[in-house]
């Protein structure tokens, strides 16, 4: 029926609008636009290497916290364990740096499946060790062999910077994913350990990890078709010289990471909530997982921008502290959780742009030995701070730590996005 309307004196009759026109036969709707993550994983083959991936990363979650509840639960010693964990810790820092030189130089197929072995041998053997009561010096043998571990992150983003090369918006997705990836790994791995060794068996953490760990690197490695190529000519410039302006940047915020863990174990025990340790910890990881898919979805930003928004988050745990009370505490490393993955991510578009052509995972390498370097030596001094000043002290040293990778930009090349050029 059409509509009636009064301009002035005159009415008038307004057609109804015109139906819109059929869709010829035949002719399909157009498909809605898919999202990043979907245009990420409808590549070919990289559903099966990041599932291959995704169950050898998991392990790195378990492995630590396994061999030292399986060690103290056997041999009755925290400082054994802690000993023979933080040995390991030392041969990966030596070790990880030259696997991940031979797997740019000769292949990931080639390097990361033998090196895997060794260390998966060297986990069973810890097993072992630990069970038939085998002297100390063979605990610190074993879990040293583990240093042979692959860096399974490394590899899978360059797979991921060979495939989206040309694309910077794609690439920002895919590393915004695998910085997801770490965050979830890290978060689910302890709470897997804790409960096959506290339920199952002391030494069934540390043997579900090997085997995870061998399965998800023969399955990353049997997809070739992703696998980046190998280098033919001379290989020219040291990824160590070209990061070394950065690799402080990654120890200080290794310090965030390692110092914030001990703090809060520290104050929540201090409360009497020990037990809510591991769901808090993990609130803080889900923070970081969730802003890192987010942020992939984004404009990138800068790294000095990622970083003044993570000394800011910072600084709330040390002032929920104060406050005594759990639900503030929590919240506040929810919120300081989420403000580093976008830093991470940032910072790791940084080791992409600066490491030389063909030695990509040894620079990622050496990204994640100084956080590793960093995470120990956080831990050390977050627990000087609690047996010194109290635990709520401890909370400002993941602040100042921040605080002080945010200055060391003022010597990073660090470009707009910082993101790959």
């Amino acid at each position: 029926m059409p509509l009636m309307s009064v301009t002035g004196s005159t009415l008038v009759l307004a057609a109804p609008p015109a139906p819109p026109a059929p869709r010829p036969r035949g002719e399909r709707t157009p498909p809605r636009p898919q999202g990043p993550y979907r245009r990420l994983f409808a590549l070919p083959g990289t559903r099966g290497f990041t599932a291959g991936n995704l169950l050898a990363r998991l392990p790195m979650g378990m492995f630590g916290v396994s061999a030292v509840m399986m060690i103290a639960g056997q041999r009755g010693s925290y400082a054994l364990a802690g000993a023979v964990t933080a040995t390991g810790m030392a041969a990966t820092a030596l070790v990880a740096p030259w696997t991940a030189r031979l797997v740019d130089r000769h292949g990931q197929a080639r390097i990361a499946v033998p090196a895997t072995l060794i260390a998966v041998l060297g986990s069973l053997s810890l097993v072992v060790c630990v069970r038939t009561g085998a002297p100390a010096w063979t605990l610190f043998a074993s879990y040293a062999a583990t240093a042979t571990t692959p860096n399974i992150g490394g590899m899978s983003r360059a797979r991921w910077t060979h495939l989206l090369r040309g694309s910077s918006d794609a690439h920002h997705t895919a590393m915004s994913f695998e910085q997801a990836a770490d965050e979830l790994c890290y978060m689910l791995g302890p709470v897997l350990a804790a409960f096959l060794c506290s339920v199952v068996l002391p030494e069934a953490g540390t043997f579900t990890a090997a085997v995870l760990l061998l399965t998800g690197m023969l399955v990353f490695t049997s997809c070739r078709a992703t696998q980046p190529p190998v280098s033919a000519g001379p290989r020219r410039g040291s990824p160590l010289r070209a990061l070394a302006p950065l690799l402080p940047l990654f120890l200080a915020t290794g310090v965030v990471f390692g110092s914030m863990e001990i703090a809060s174990i520290a104050h929540l025990d201090a409360l009497g909530l020990g037990a809510a340790s591991g769901p808090v910890l993990a609130l803080q990881a889900a923070g970081s997982c969730a802003a890192g898919l987010l942020y992939g979805t984004l404009r990138p930003r800068g790294l000095r921008t990622c970083l003044v928004a993570m000394a800011a988050a910072m600084t709330l745990p040390w002032l929920a502290a104060s406050t005594g009370a759990l639900l503030p505490l929590a919240c506040a490393l929810l919120v300081a959780g989420m403000a580093t993955a976008p830093t991470m991510v940032t910072a790791m578009s940084r080791v992409h742009a600066l490491t030389p052509e063909g030695r990509l995972n040894e620079g990622m390498t050496l990204a994640v030995t100084a956080i590793l370097a960093g995470i120990a030596l956080g831990a050390a001094a977050a627990g000087t701070l609690v047996d010194r000043l109290g635990p709520s002290a401890a909370y400002a040293l993941p602040a100042a730590a921040a605080f002080l990778a945010l200055a060391l930009t003022k010597v990073v090349p660090v470009s707009r996005t910082g993101l790959v050029p």
